[in-house]
């Protein structure tokens, strides 16, 4: 098997869907022990501490995808929830009751609209801040 450089790594992970690509990370995480939400937080507080002028002045790369109301297709939303997230079925339920709660953060625009369109086209109400 050839090795594969890190470049070519990241382009077929761009070929992958949100289900797919969360399917590899659990899957990454059990074979080598790890989780991947610590260097995750790890990311986000560095630049929150690098002072608010310089980051304001950049463009928005992160997402927040905010989950406002369930609407009348409560069941078909907490299904793309689960969808969307590695959430359990309570977890996913929970999220869904406890709404307005955020189904994704720091997220990338692509990623975003298409939870956001994915959420809508269930009867949700979303914002994506």
């Amino acid at each position: 098997m050839a090795k594969l450089s890190t470049d070519e790594l990241i382009e077929q992970f761009k070929g992958l869907t949100l289900i797919e690509l969360n399917e590899f990370v659990k899957a990454f995480e059990e074979t080598f022990e790890v989780t991947a939400a610590a260097p995750a937080a790890v990311a986000v507080a560095a630049p929150a501490a690098g002072g608010g002028d310089a980051a304001a002045e950049e463009e928005k790369t992160e997402f927040d995808v905010i989950l406002e109301a369930a609407g009348d297709k409560k069941i078909q939303v907490i299904k793309e929830v689960r969808a969307l997230t590695s959430l359990g079925l309570k977890e996913a339920k929970d999220l869904v009751d406890g709404a307005p709660k955020p189904v994704l953060e720091n997220a990338t625009k692509e990623a975003a609209d298409k939870a956001k369109a994915a959420l809508e086209g269930a009867g949700a109400t979303v914002t994506v801040k």
